[in-house]
């Protein structure tokens, strides 16, 4: 009977190893989706970010972006006083701030930035 429960058990483990393969193949394949879907929407000016040196967060969209072949332009609140005047009129409580066609979006999200893509423009 040992052996069966052992049998069984490493059966299992290659189960949820196999179904968590597929997730990761899964996601990555949802998130390169997105990545297309985000550079063929954003043109020039559509994708501002506010960003700090020491931000990791900011470090990781701007990866996204680039990794993706998104436009967009960038500026950083520490170097550039009109960039941190800028941020601060958006009382945001920290970096990134993405400003996509007149919408404010804290943090990084590549969902919000599809999203406020995707939105009318507003008038």
């Amino acid at each position: 009977m040992n052996r069966r429960v052992a049998r069984d058990f490493l059966m299992l483990i290659a189960l949820v190893l196999g179904v968590g393969a597929a997730l990761q193949v899964w996601r990555g394949a949802s998130a390169d989706r997105l990545g297309e879907q985000v550079a063929a929407a954003a043109g020039p000016g559509d994708v501002h970010m506010l960003a700090a040196t020491d931000c990791p967060y900011c470090a990781q969209a701007r990866d996204w972006f680039v990794q993706q072949h998104v436009a967009f332009t960038e500026c950083l609140i520490d170097r550039d006083p009109a960039c941190a005047a800028r941020f601060n009129a958006t009382l945001a409580p920290g970096t990134p701030v993405l400003l996509v066609r007149g919408r404010t979006i804290v943090g990084f999200s590549p969902q919000a930035v599809a999203d406020a893509l995707a939105a009318p423009r507003p008038q």
